[in-house]
């Protein structure tokens, strides 16, 4: 039994490879530009909920907000200008999650 799961184990590296060989070339642009606007809105979420369940009084740093939303105004009249609807519900969507969230911390 133990030496079946270790042949097990030891085989995960070998189909991570066969996993990224055969899936990563069909990873296209628009693809990762969802996942960096999906990764800018959650940048700020631990805090933000760290901060409305009382485990913490900080907010988050004033510049990394400014930023954070800075890139994802660019990025909302990048898909304005392109007409790409995915992300400009995206980024609707992130936005009002965020601002539910700090009202939720401001008017608590």
């Amino acid at each position: 039994m133990k030496r079946q799961f270790l042949e097990l184990v030891s085989q995960y590296p070998r189909w991570l490879w066969y996993f990224v060989r055969d899936h990563v070339k069909h990873v296209t642009g628009n693809t990762l530009g969802l996942i960096t606007i999906i990764l800018l809105h959650l940048a700020s979420i631990p805090t933000l909920m760290a901060v409305l369940v009382g485990q913490s009084d900080r907010l988050p740093p004033v510049d990394l907000m400014i930023f954070v939303w800075s890139a994802l105004t660019t990025l909302f009249f990048k898909s304005l200008i392109e007409r790409n609807y995915l992300y400009i519900c995206t980024i609707c969507v992130g936005f009002i999650g965020q601002t539910l969230v700090m009202g939720l911390i401001l008017f608590r």
